[in-house]
């Protein structure tokens, strides 16, 4: 699986359709907060053109994409944090995920009401983001006190979460997300059995109508700013449209998007900017049982790549044979990419390359 990611945003904001969208599910879209009673759940399977060229070459009898899960989150208002709305149930799910999609309305339209009463994208992150904040000090705030007391028993795994976790109460009480303090990475290790909701990577979506693409309207920059600023992703998307384009087939999908001056689908970039945002890459499998696209951190070695397959081929990794996909599928056949000395034997230490089409050798 490539990546967990919780859509949360104040109620009509688009959520639920995008959704629908990501999922190809039709979970409701009303008109009104909450219509969403538990977070619906939408494995997606992640589009990829060059998993696509090397299923036209092997003709596999399976191909099997890497994938995205999606929780919709019911809309959450201020006071969330404390039960306003439904509150706590909510942000207790988005625990588990590895990123936060933060949908942001940028669309004016009089027949769906924002509980505010009005269009502004700055104000609305700024209430999910003091929501998230109190939450995560709840959370803090009630093991701060017990590890204070074990550290001073002497405990040595106290004492050094102790500073890290003063550092983070403090900056949440200021209303500063935990993302934005530049922990080290032994600091988020001391805090994360706490699962900090601030400290997840967003992604901002901005939410447009159909009138302002493909640029966006002028809504949408504020919310660029505010997402390069806190060293954030963000991007522009018509919940609409793209709940409008997976009923299409293919070529309507191309004449749509093409009368819209769009290259691609925004649930693309989406999946794009999520890989991005979590510094994710794909490396392959390829043969005539299957064809397979795989997901890994960026910077991870070869035996990395190969537990993601089994935990039996990390243990007992001995190489792997490699190949750019671009090489494969150019010259047809691992025997021709072979002759041009474009395969290559790699040991332990090879960091994959996003493009990678790889086999494993390993010893049981």
């Amino acid at each position: 699986m490539g990546f967990r990611a919780g859509i949360v945003g104040l109620p009509n904001v688009g959520k639920s359709t995008l959704f629908n969208a990501l999922a190809k599910a039709r979970v409701a879209a009303s008109n009104y907060p909450f219509c969403t009673i538990d977070p619906n759940v939408g494995v997606v399977a992640v589009p990829d053109p060059r998993l696509d060229e090397l299923t036209q070459m092997f003709n596999p009898k399976k191909t099997t994409h890497t994938t995205v899960e999606f929780y919709d989150i019911a809309g959450l208002v201020k006071g969330a944090s404390t039960g306003e709305g439904l509150g706590n149930q909510f942000l207790g799910h988005i625990k588990e995920v590895e990123a936060i999609l933060h949908v942001v309305r940028c669309f004016e339209d009089p027949d769906i009401v924002h509980v505010s009463g009005s269009i502004d994208p700055l104000r609305d992150i700024q209430v999910i983001e003091t929501e998230l904040c109190l939450k995560d000090l709840e959370t803090v705030a009630a093991r701060f006190e017990k590890n204070q007391k074990l550290a001073s028993t002497g405990n040595k795994e106290a004492k050094e979460k102790a500073p890290v976790y003063e550092k983070v109460k403090k900056a949440l009480e200021e209303g500063t997300p935990a993302r934005r303090l530049g922990l080290s990475e032994d600091e988020k290790k001391s805090v994360k059995d706490l699962a900090l909701l601030t400290l997840k990577p967003v992604l901002y979506c901005a939410n447009v109508a159909e009138s302002d693409l493909p640029g966006g309207g002028p809504k949408v920059q504020a919310v660029k700013e505010w997402a390069q600023k806190e060293g954030a992703g963000s991007i522009v998307i018509c919940g609409k449209v793209e709940s409008e384009l997976i009923d299409l087939a293919e070529e309507e999908q191309k004449e749509f998007l093409k009368e819209l001056k769009l290259e691609e689908p925004g649930l693309y970039a989406l999946m794009r900017a999520g890989y991005k945002l979590l510094q994710l890459i794909t490396f392959f499998t390829a043969g005539e049982k299957e064809v397979r696209a795989w997901t890994v951190r960026v910077g991870a070695k070869a035996p990395e790549a190969a537990g993601q397959i089994h935990s039996d081929f990390e243990r007992g990794f001995i190489r792997a044979e490699v190949m750019g996909w671009e090489d494969l599928v150019k010259l047809g056949s691992q025997a021709a990419v072979k002759e041009r000395g474009l395969l290559r034997i790699e040991g332990k230490d090879y960091v994959v390359k996003d493009g990678d089409v790889m086999l494993f050798r390993f010893s049981v």
